[in-house]
């Protein structure tokens, strides 16, 4: 899937090359408001860090976590 995500500061896209390792940090913690950061490692071993913005609510977070909406909605009618 695709995780809709903003720089928080436009320039930062002009950091990303093309054989960049992408990671999000703190995924796994996500909150609705709370920017995540983004981790670059690059091809010559140097790293960069940003922080972008989402607009997800809790629910979304956990579609996201769960893959789907179907996934979180089985979950929940097994527990």
């Amino acid at each position: 899937g695709m995780l809709a995500l903003t720089f928080v500061n436009p320039a930062d896209y002009e950091l990303i090359r093309q054989d960049d390792q992408i990671t999000i940090v703190g995924f796994d913690k996500m909150t609705p408001e709370k920017n995540l950061t983004i981790l670059l490692k690059h091809a010559d071993g140097s790293e960069d860090s940003f922080q972008v913005a989402h607009t997800y609510n809790q629910a979304q977070i956990d579609w996201i976590k769960a893959g789907s909406a179907l996934n979180k909605i089985r979950e929940e009618l097994a527990a």
